[in-house]
């Protein structure tokens, strides 16, 4: 989202057999989805063995909502910590708010929305629309994510197509590598923003997509009318991908570890 503004699975392309010939292989593929499905369904009520911290990176006030707004409910589900960390206030646009009320309207547009998704709201003090990325910014950046002390990191994709998410994706990558990539690392998707995204790591977050919805639409002042349903588009298709009725879907960086998704 601009200024306006896992059961785990790979996806894969199958190769159909010749007419009349049975596809064993991708039969043999389906059953085993269904199976892992089914056996993964139960062991979401209970409480996670271990706490990891989650933090989810984003340009603007709304991003990680739209992108992980479910999984991060999955996560405090199983009583794990959740931190969305904003690159900034939304200083840029409120709908017909004036500029200078904009800071204050959707601060608190973010604080009630991790109210609703029991996460907590960070902010890098950056200003929407004027990104910097320089040693100082980065310094600074790196000193604030390694507060959270993360577990797991989530950020945008690096080649979003708005600038303020291109920024705090290179200041997360930036900050991840200089403390030895302690952290598993995963890149996520948005609405409008987001290209050429091939994920293989997919979220079912069907029985908590209403609780994302209202997350999203915490955020008045961004007119979700016009964008969450483009959201839900993506999730939808994601989820076709991976056997649910809506998954979120996230690519790991090639450098990272691998965590269990909820």
């Amino acid at each position: 989202m601009t200024s306006r503004r896992p059961a785990l699975r790979r996806s894969g392309a199958r190769k159909l057999n010749p007419p009349g010939r049975r596809n064993t292989i991708s039969s043999v593929f389906l059953s085993r989805r269904r199976l892992i499905a089914s056996a993964a369904r139960p062991l979401l009520s209970q409480a996670a063995p271990y706490a990891l911290r989650i933090v989810v990176t984003g340009g603007h006030p709304g991003d990680p909502e739209c992108g992980c707004g479910g999984t991060i409910a999955r996560y405090v589900e199983l009583g794990q910590e959740v931190t969305l960390l904003y690159l900034n206030r939304g200083e840029g646009f409120c709908g017909g708010a004036s500029l200078d009320r904009c800071a204050a309207i959707r601060t608190a547009e973010a604080e009630e929305a991790c109210r609703i998704l029991k996460a907590r709201a960070v902010f890098a003090g950056q200003h929407d629309g004027g990104a910097i990325v320089d040693d100082p910014h980065q310094e600074a950046f790196a000193r604030l994510l390694a507060a959270q002390d993360p577990g797991v990191i989530f950020t945008h994709w690096p080649d979003d197509t708005h600038a303020d998410h291109r920024a705090i994706a290179a200041l997360t990558l930036t900050a991840w590598r200089d403390s030895g990539r302690k952290s598993a690392l995963y890149y996520y998707e948005v609405a409008e923003d987001t290209l050429r995204f091939a994920p293989d790591e997919y979220v079912d977050i069907t029985a908590v997509e209403s609780r994302r919805r209202a997350a999203c639409y915490a955020h008045a002042s961004q007119q979700p009318g016009k964008w969450y349903p483009k959201q839900v588009d993506i999730t939808r298709r994601r989820g076709a991908e991976s056997g649910f009725t809506q998954a979120e879907a996230f690519l790991r960086h090639p450098e990272s570890r691998r965590v269990q998704f909820p």
